[in-house]
């Protein structure tokens, strides 16, 4: 599928992003309120229906208030694609607009934010058999055996990788043997100089002890709120796609679930490897240029931090109302 066209695009893109459990949805909700906006999801679980508490999804409440796009679309079990979420990403951004309406993107997955900003290339399908076997492989030899197997076939992509980013290093090992190319090769857009398209960036940063707090907070909040209920009935429903049974919470309790691990271990995983992805954001951000970073105080209200996220996507001296 191809990249929607943007070059007609003038109005710039307004994207409010940040690390898990920053505080993008509530300071999302506050903003968009206060300039008429709709908001655009670019989160690659929210799009489930039925996975709310470990994606921790915005009430139905807080949805009834301000309109959100790219949430809820499909059933957990139909598998998604980046460029499936380009495609109705692009087209929200059509309606709201020309409703004349404000569009505000926000979510923390960076390969998404790639996607809108850089494009993607039309590469090869999922082989889930050449993916099962190099994910044996790295079960057996470890990580760095597949980092080094990408390093004789795509150095340039090996050189960007890191060697534990196995998603990403199985991928390209993927595209080379599929297509006899590197991946490399492919993926010329990015990084670039520029984004394809206008837009203006804000990232929200906590520092490390508040935004491990938040974390540890959310965490047992979803389990206290049923996480372990809502993988049960999703199983009921149909079960998982690929992606989606990979997601952090979602792939521990199923483990859970399996017997391997007891409940409280398993809270302490779903703990930790949050935390690991709140890590691996903070170097992908870093990585968009012309990135306005927020740090934001632990008593900070989101109330605050709107106002501020204000002046730098949608400029102008509006006082905060």
């Amino acid at each position: 599928m191809a990249t929607p066209d943007c070059r007609e695009q003038v109005e710039p893109l307004h994207i409010l992003t940040g690390q898990t459990a920053s505080g993008k949805s509530a300071v999302a909700v506050c903003l968009a309120g206060a300039v008429g906006a709709e908001i655009i999801s670019v989160d690659s679980m929210k799009v489930y229906r039925g996975l709310d508490i470990g994606t921790a999804k915005p009430s139905r409440a807080v949805r009834e208030a301000i309109p959100f796009h790219m949430v809820d679309i499909l059933e957990p079990a139909e598998p998604f694609s980046m460029a499936k979420y380009l495609e109705g990403a692009f087209a929200s951004l059509a309606e709201i607009g020309a409703r004349g309406r404000r569009a505000l993107f926000v979510g923390g997955t960076p390969l998404y934010l790639r996607g809108l900003l850089y494009g993607i290339f039309d590469g090869p399908a999922a082989d889930w058999a050449a993916r099962a076997e190099l994910m044996r492989k790295a079960e057996a030899l470890g990580p760095e055996a597949l980092h080094e197997e990408l390093r004789r076939v795509d150095a340039a992509a090996a050189k960007r990788l890191h060697p534990n980013d196995l998603v990403r290093i199985i991928r390209a090992l993927e595209v080379a043997r599929a297509t006899g190319r590197p991946i490399s090769s492919h993926q010329r857009q990015y990084p670039a100089p520029a984004p394809r398209i206008p837009c203006r960036l804000a990232a929200l940063r906590r520092e490390d002890a508040d935004l491990r707090r938040r974390i540890s907070r959310r965490v047992e909040r979803m389990f206290s709120a049923g996480l372990v209920d809502e993988v049960r009935r999703t199983l009921e429903r149909g079960g998982f796609s690929r992606s989606a049974e990979k997601a952090i919470g979602y792939r521990e309790v199923l483990r859970h679930l399996k017997g391997e691990f007891s409940l409280e271990e398993t809270v302490e995983l779903v703990r930790r490897n949050t935390w690991r992805l709140a890590r691996k954001q903070r170097s992908w951000l870093k990585s968009f240029p012309g990135v306005a970073w927020l740090d934001i105080a632990p008593d900070e209200p989101p109330e605050k931090t709107a106002a501020r996220v204000r002046g730098l996507l949608f400029g102008g001296p509006e006082s905060w109302n």
